[in-house]
């Protein structure tokens, strides 16, 4: 699960690049609870979902030149640099070099061998998220990719990441992890675009989960202010009642009321 301990290889961070931020927050806001905090004025624009004074999200106005409304996810990283050197050997990209931040760490992004777009956080005064797992915040990450083998294979190389699969009737989800933890420390998943005609439809990408207290009433709100509903609740067995929305400019996420831990 994911957790604010943060370690090596798991998310630490996500960002919303939209072409309304006045837009994005009033439909997040409506749909989480989050408030918008704007960073400096040197920070360009670059804010901070809050969630009760908890940052669970960073955000953005962005062109279309910078590429379509999206979500990017991002990952603890000791050493920005090697990671950017690693994704290039495993013969992904870097589509922006490691920066620093204003002193609030180091950051890139990457794209894996499929072309998928991540980021990576080398965290300095900035460990990550205040808030995850809680309703209004992240509690998993998905990638759709053509080539599960070569994805699993390109984030072990650049990042550490351990599969695991676990069974469910009909077949086998492969999970991510950092390396060296225990299978509580499983934090999303791969989906082959062949097992999933809607995201098949959409390409190969991150996608981020949010916890909701009641996923219907969330996919209800959802459509009241303005998005868009590209799978209604739907029960996932021992997991949790799902559902995918897209915010009003296209960004696409789910949302997630989590089945009780079982002990």
């Amino acid at each position: 699960m994911l957790t604010t301990r943060y370690v090596t290889g798991a998310p630490n961070w996500l960002d919303l690049g939209t072409p309304d931020i006045e837009g994005a927050t009033t439909f997040y806001g409506g749909l989480f609870g989050w408030e918008f905090q704007p960073g400096p004025p040197e920070a360009g624009g670059y804010g901070f979902f809050q969630l009760a004074g908890r940052t669970a999200a960073g955000g953005m106005q962005t062109t279309p030149e910078q590429g379509p409304p999206s979500w990017t996810v991002y990952f603890q990283t000791p050493d920005a640099d090697a990671t950017a050197k690693a994704a290039e050997q495993a013969h992904g990209a870097v589509l922006m070099q490691p920066m620093d931040v204003m002193g609030q760490g180091r950051m890139a992004i990457l794209a894996d061998k499929a072309g998928v777009p991540f980021g990576i956080w080398q965290p300095g005064r900035n460990k990550g998220l205040d808030v995850t797992q809680e309703p209004g915040s992240l509690c998993w990450v998905e990638l759709y990719t053509a080539d599960l083998p070569m994805a699993a294979y390109f984030y072990r190389a650049a990042l550490g990441l351990e599969t695991y699969g676990v069974e469910f009737p009909g077949g086998t989800y492969t999970t991510l992890l950092p390396d060296g933890q225990s299978e509580d420390g499983m934090f999303g998943g791969i989906v082959p675009l062949a097992d999933d005609p809607l995201e098949a439809q959409a390409g190969a990408y991150w996608m981020p989960y949010f916890e909701v207290t009641d996923t219907d009433e969330t996919v209800a709100k959802a459509q009241e202010l303005g998005g868009s509903v590209r799978l209604p609740g739907t029960d996932v067995p021992g997991v949790g009642r799902i559902a995918k929305l897209a915010d009003p400019y296209g960004a696409r996420f789910a949302v997630i009321k989590s089945a009780p831990q079982q002990t």
